[in-house]
């Protein structure tokens, strides 16, 4: 891969490197991506939004939202290969566990609140952009869902409340999504 940082590379050269025979990237890449892409539409519609009271809130939430999400896309990746390292070398690995679950732990919580966002602008915002606050939610959903099941994998079934948590937000991301 060129370079570390998954979003900086083309889309299809993006999709190569998750298709490639390598460890990373992988989901956590994805659904950091996918939840990213999801804040984005999120911004687009509270723009399209300005009679919406809250629009300029949303705005700014989905613009953090983005910005926390974009380097995790690279993070999971670089994260696993610690994980590898330390498994391989002998190297602490409990410490590169809890990031590999940290990361995804985060994109799901981000998610989550990308969701909330979303439903708040399907409800609330301008209606010729509710296709774009619906597909957010939905994305977010994804998103929230991928990365919950990535805690759980990383965890490899000992019990943790990270996982719980995971799972709140993975719920809390589809009940936003659910009827729009």
């Amino acid at each position: 891969m060129a370079s570390s940082d998954p979003l900086q590379r083309p889309v299809a050269a993006f999709l190569d490197d998750i298709a490639a025979a390598t460890p990373a990237p992988g989901a956590g890449a994805v659904a950091a991506t996918v939840a990213g892409l999801a804040a984005a539409l999120v911004e687009m519609a509270a723009r399209f939004s300005p009679s919406w009271d809250g629009s300029e809130g949303a705005l700014a939430d989905a613009q953090a939202l983005r910005a926390r999400l974009a380097p995790l896309a690279a993070a999971d990746g670089d994260a696993y290969a610690g994980f590898l390292a330390a498994r391989r070398e002998g190297g602490d690995e409990t410490a590169a566990r809890d990031r590999i679950v940290e990361i995804p732990l985060e994109i799901a919580a981000c998610a989550a609140d990308t969701g909330s966002l979303a439903r708040s602008l399907a409800e609330n915002g301008n209606p010729n952009l509710r296709g774009e606050a619906v597909a957010a939610a939905h994305a977010a959903s994804a998103a929230a869902s991928i990365a919950a099941r990535l805690v759980e994998l990383n965890l490899e079934g000992g019990p943790d409340e990270r996982l719980e948590r995971a799972r709140e937000l993975a719920r809390a991301a589809a009940g936003r999504a659910v009827d729009l």
